[in-house]
């Protein structure tokens, strides 16, 4: 039996929530929630788990501080010892005050940045990438839940139904083995 795809449209962000928590109840899986700004409550009521990128950030920041460190050492300590304002050249340690913008600006530099690509490579966006979202309208004013189910759907379409839906539509999934 071929996989079919519900999409349930909605016209409010308030009507959405309470249809994810209606059709969750039901013990049914929504694959997909299309929204034109985020919804928020959207994440509990799909019962989706806290995102784990706030650890990858520090962890990025902590690169750029450790680069920065080490280059600062290597730059201006080890490599090119050059006495600027009187200040000698001869540890980091006395020198880390002048040190401490440059190893703040690489700490930011490098959590945002390789915080932009991991955002990027996580949520699967890179250039050219042909958009996946199955109406237009969601990128205007409509809200879309996609559901994938395999028998022929009328108890899924019954609980769909007695929410407030603006429009129910089955596709044929051409991509399912």
């Amino acid at each position: 039996m071929s996989e079919k795809i519900l999409h349930a449209v909605y016209d409010d962000d308030d009507k959405l929530i309470e249809a994810v928590k209606e059709i969750r109840a039901s013990n049914y899986k929504i694959d997909e929630v299309y929204t034109p700004f985020p919804v928020h409550g959207l994440d509990k009521a799909l019962g989706l788990e806290p995102t784990r990128l706030a650890i990858l950030s520090f962890i990025y920041g902590c690169i750029g501080f450790g680069f920065a460190i080490f280059m600062m050492n290597y730059i201006m300590i080890a490599d090119w010892p050059q006495n600027i304002g009187g200040k000698p050249s001869f540890s980091f340690l006395e020198n880390m005050p002048s040190f401490v913008p440059i190893i703040f600006e690489l700490t930011v530099f490098f959590a945002a940045h390789l915080m932009v690509i991991t955002f990027y490579l996580r949520s699967k966006l890179w250039p050219f990438k042909d958009a996946e979202n199955p109406i237009p309208e969601t990128t205007d004013d409509k809200f879309l839940i996609e559901i994938k189910f395999h028998d022929d759907g009328k108890d899924l379409k019954a609980v769909v139904e007695k929410t407030d839906v603006l429009e129910i539509r089955v596709i044929e999934n051409k991509d399912s083995k």
